[in-house]
């Protein structure tokens, strides 16, 4: 049965009615269906209902064609006005649903996805990473073994002996000696020198006070001791040699030529007893505590026992009894001062500060 439009001839609704309002009769499709208008309110006489279907028109329009070769497709919600040119075909809406991406129509065909494929895609990115994190590796492991042989084997740090400079050193202490010990370091990179066991053994050289070496790079050294002159010569007794001695009564390795003006002598009976002597010791304590304006008055120096150090000033005008080697800031502030002042001294030859607070003038 063809399809028929339905439209009342009744009043038009308020909004401009047609046979597409609200309260237009029912709409059959070309399968015979029919979509029921809304309910009509409780109350309404079946002879209402009988007066509008009298004024009903068939109207075959074009529009009613079309409607029969289409299904309409509506958004709207039930009851609602629809406008029909808006329908969209059905021919657009088999092409939406063919469609495998986007959202242009009702629905979207969900993509078909191959599992088999998938999971050989994500087998090679697995094995690309795997790659991946191996050369990253091997890149660390070569950058890092590399960057080890530039700093400690390459010459690019290399301790050269050409760049090794040595300052402090004097007569008594050669800078022969400190060479010696910074050329155990030379040839290796700067890195792996080990400056504070190079200075301890600097250190321990007799008449090496202090000792520092500080790295120049990329090639350089720079060292710089003190080095103290001998604390006195032991002479032994009998013989014209003379053995110079630092105030620990350590053998200073003289320099040839070294001069010994100006520094005490000590007679021994034998240099090495002398060494190992209390008395001996204690009167290098004693000299080596003495200021530079005594030192270089002092002719000889004798020490029967470790309480009793006498030294004798300007070829025997003065001699001083030191005693042992405790208080000799003290000591020699008294010395100084009577030695000085020749109402004090007077006549007097011997001054005996073994007693600093206590003098006695013989």
């Amino acid at each position: 049965m063809a399809g028929r439009v339905v439209r009342s001839d009744g009043p038009a609704p308020a909004g401009g009615g047609n046979a597409r309002s609200a309260s237009s009769g029912l709409v059959r499709s070309a399968k015979g269906t029919a979509a029921r208008k809304p309910a009509k309110p409780a109350g309404a006489s079946a002879s209402a209902t009988r007066a509008g279907r009298k004024g009903r028109v068939v109207e075959g329009s074009a529009a009613a064609r079309a409607a029969r070769e289409r299904k309409p497709v509506s958004r709207s919600e039930p009851g609602q006005f629809v406008d029909a040119r808006r329908l969209a075909s059905e021919d657009l809406v088999a092409r939406t649903l063919e469609e495998n991406t986007g959202t242009l129509g009702l629905a979207t065909r969900p993509k078909v996805v191959d599992f088999t494929a998938r999971a050989r895609e994500r087998k090679r990115v697995g094995a690309r990473i795997v790659v991946l994190r191996v050369l990253a590796g091997v890149l660390a492991a070569v950058s890092a073994i590399g960057l080890g042989w530039l700093l400690f084997l390459s010459p690019v740090l290399r301790l050269e002996s050409s760049q090794v400079t040595v300052t402090g050193a004097n007569e008594w202490v050669s800078e022969t000696q400190i060479r010696s010990i910074v050329g155990e370091q030379t040839g290796r990179s700067l890195l792996l020198v080990d400056t504070n066991a190079m200075t301890e053994k600097m250190g321990s050289i007799p008449g090496v006070t202090s000792a520092e070496a500080t790295k120049r790079y990329p090639h350089g050294l720079q060292v710089a001791i003190k080095a103290q002159r001998p604390a006195a010569m032991l002479k032994e007794k009998g013989s014209d040699s003379l053995t110079a001695v630092d105030a620990k009564a350590r053998v200073l390795n003289s320099v040839a030529g070294a001069s010994a003006e100006g520094v005490p002598v000590i007679e021994v009976g034998d240099v090495d007893r002398g060494l190992k002597s209390r008395a001996v010791k204690e009167t290098l304590q004693v000299l080596d505590a003495l200021p530079e304006s005594l030192r270089t008055k002092i002719t000889k120096v004798t020490a029967g026992t470790q309480d009793s150090v006498t030294t004798e000033l300007d070829g025997g005008a003065h001699v001083v009894v030191w005693g042992d080697s405790s208080d000799m800031k003290l000591k020699s502030a008294v010395v100084d001062k009577i030695l000085s002042d020749p109402n004090v001294i007077g006549d007097k030859t011997q001054v005996d500060v073994s007693a600093p607070l206590r003098p006695v003038l013989r």
